[in-house]
């Protein structure tokens, strides 16, 4: 299953039933889990993990140094949790030292064509980065988020579980879970209604997150006060602490 033009480090380990297109290079200290296509003239390079079940497309490089004059030749690594997608094209550096050193892809993400991930970036499980997707480095996203075309984000900024970011947006700031942010610089335009309920959240839940929001954006109050408004008159829904979790914990400061 690996094509003869393949050169494979004597170092990579290469799992039970992998295919490796024409002309891929794999680099020494590489995993590739199980099952795991590799197309034509790709490029992982040392110290990256790739889990079982992965689709890989032609022209995709995986593990290169980070573009940061800070990096020292440090070891980092990336991984790719299982199921991951990754199009032609798109480009996964390793971590830095001051960022933990590591790279992340979560299980079930799809990354399409020319998106670039960034050092220490954390991108979280079953998340859809769509073309051109541009992600700083230092960046995390959570567990289900989708991020729209030609989008550009910040570094060091958190996206939020279940939160749409629109296409060709630029987000400079957090954005919360939950909820669609769109624009150049991007805004917040309500609760992402569609994906939470094609993810099967309750109306219970929808309820508590459209008081919630109402309360924290547009009430014109203080992020302090909105919250202390919301634990007085908001049920405390799993989803409401969630996100009133991470607003307090934002240091960029959080996307109205």
């Amino acid at each position: 299953m690996i094509h003869q033009t393949a050169i494979i480090s004597p170092d990579a380990i290469i799992e039970e039933g992998v295919t490796i297109g024409a002309y891929s290079i794999i680099g020494e200290d590489v995993t590739i889990g199980k099952g795991t296509w590799i197309g034509p003239h790709v490029v992982v390079d040392p110290h990256v993990i790739i889990g079982p079940g992965c689709r890989i497309f032609q022209f995709a490089a995986i593990g290169a140094i980070p573009q940061d004059l800070k990096f020292g030749g440090e070891k980092s690594y990336v991984k790719i949790g299982p199921d991951v997608t990754i199009r032609e094209f798109v480009t996964i550096h390793r971590g830095t030292k001051s960022g933990g050193g590591k790279t992340e892809v979560g299980k079930k993400s799809f990354l399409m064509a020319y998106t670039h991930v960034a050092h220490d970036c954390h991108v979280g499980e079953m998340v859809v980065l769509a073309n051109n997707t541009t992600l700083a480095g230092h960046i995390t996203i959570g567990n289900h988020a989708t991020v729209g075309g030609l989008v550009a984000i910040h570094q060091f900024v958190r996206i939020g579980d279940h939160a749409f970011i629109g296409g060709k947006s630029a987000v400079v700031k957090d954005v919360p879970p939950y909820v669609i942010a769109a624009g150049d610089r991007a805004i917040l335009h309500g609760l992402n209604r569609v994906g939470l309920k094609r993810y099967g959240f309750s109306d219970q839940s929808l309820s508590a997150l459209k008081k919630t929001y109402r309360i924290l954006f547009r009430y014109g109050l203080t992020l302090n006060e909105a919250i202390e408004r919301v634990h007085a008159e908001v049920e405390m829904v799993p989803e409401v602490e969630t996100f009133i979790r991470f607003i307090k914990a934002s240091s960029r400061g959080v996307t109205r």
